[in-house]
């Protein structure tokens, strides 16, 4: 079982929890991390990118000119692809870029990724963290006085809307809930700012997945 101290708002040690290495302390597998984050990137993309075939580009009804004698080459239309103002030959369409991965390969990355944070010690245990009132200068006092470093990623048991809103306006923030953690998000920050029920709450999802 891994050892973690558990900080309170100011910093400052108020206890230790204990974490099971199966969910934080495994080793970490780099293709199951690099597979989930590529499915994730791809499930993000709109896919609304389009371009206009042949037919559907306005004009180009009529031959240009006749077909022999001209000395020119033969066209049937002014629309084709090698043609200025012509259509696109094999552009992209809309499309849906989406897919899924199993989920033992989802959970796999996601127990890696929290291995790592806690290994490189990039992960902070907070003992409660809720705001009376969204205040911007509270979370960044916050983060300051638990050198959270420049990125950093706040996860709490469930939505807290006044965490939430103090840190959208502080840049490389980011808050999410434990049911909405995912591999992207917690690569994409340095530290890992968890609160201690959120951590035990993900210990117990992902040991029975």
């Amino acid at each position: 079982m891994a050892k973690i101290d558990v900080q309170d708002i100011q910093g400052k040690v108020v206890d230790s929890l204990e974490l099971n290495d199966a969910v934080y302390g495994i080793e970490p597998s780099s293709s199951s991390v690099h597979s989930v984050v590529v499915m994730q990137l791809a499930n993000k993309r709109q896919g609304t990118h389009s371009t206009l075939t042949r037919a559907e580009v306005r004009g180009g009804g009529r031959k240009p000119w006749r077909q022999k004698g001209t000395g020119r080459a033969r066209v049937g239309s002014t629309r084709n692809p090698v043609w200025r103002s012509g259509g696109v030959a094999f552009g992209p369409k809309p499309r849906d870029y989406s897919y899924t991965m199993p989920k033992k390969i989802r959970r796999l990355a996601l127990r890696s990724v929290l291995s790592d944070k806690l290994a490189n010690k990039n992960m902070i245990v907070l003992d409660s963290l809720s705001l009376s009132a969204p205040k911007t200068k509270d979370i960044k006092n916050i983060l300051s006085n638990l050198k959270a470093g420049k990125t950093a990623i706040i996860v709490t048991l469930n939505k807290e809307d006044n965490v939430v809103a103090s840190a959208n306006n502080l840049q490389g923030v980011s808050t999410t809930f434990t049911g909405s953690v995912n591999v992207y998000d917690l690569m994409r920050h340095q530290t890992l700012v968890i609160t201690k029920e959120a951590a035990l709450k993900l210990e117990e999802v992902l040991l029975n997945a």
